[in-house]
């Protein structure tokens, strides 16, 4: 029940993160037509490989630091690179297109946003368990959900004021 519900909440964020990718729009030349969409979504994507190593890794016995403690990108690789040494490649792709390259630095080629797409997927993969538990959408999640979109939609409209 734990990993059905670690992984659906993983998939929500690369739905959310989908949904806002959208909005951005593809020019013809390769690139994203609005740089804060694709901020936004690459920030939200890699959330939810955030939220699929931390699960992986309490499956494969690794403590994770306390909530004061704050966890680097080192933590990830030391300790996935113990485990699994194929899964690093992708936690340090995920890593470099997601949360650098498009979310801090605002990259906007279509290519290399899919490619960190596609290796946020692949970690979110080593979670999915077998037989997935659909969960039913309660009164909350929809609140939190519903919450959550608006948040991002100011944080965009803000962003926007900025640049």
């Amino acid at each position: 029940m734990f990993l059905s519900k670690e992984y659906a909440e993983a998939i929500r964020y690369m739905d959310n993160a989908k949904e806002t990718l959208q909005k951005a729009e593809k020019r013809e030349d390769g690139q994203y037509k609005d740089e804060k969409y694709v901020r936004s979504a690459c920030g939200i994507a890699y959330l939810g490989v955030l939220r699929a190593l931390d699960t992986w890794l309490v499956l494969k016995g690794v403590q994770l630091p306390n909530r004061k403690k704050h966890k680097t990108i080192e933590f990830y690789v030391s300790n996935v690179t113990q485990i699994d040494k194929k899964l690093v490649a992708q936690v340090n792709s995920a890593y470099n297109s997601l949360h650098l390259e498009g979310y801090y630095r605002g990259e906007t080629g279509i290519k290399a946003i899919e490619n960190g797409f596609d290796a946020a997927y692949r970690i979110i993969e080593k979670i999915k368990p077998e037989n997935p538990v659909e969960f039913a959408e309660t009164r909350d999640t929809k609140a939190k959900r519903v919450w959550n979109r608006m948040m991002i939609s100011l944080a965009v409209m803000f962003m926007g004021n900025k640049g």
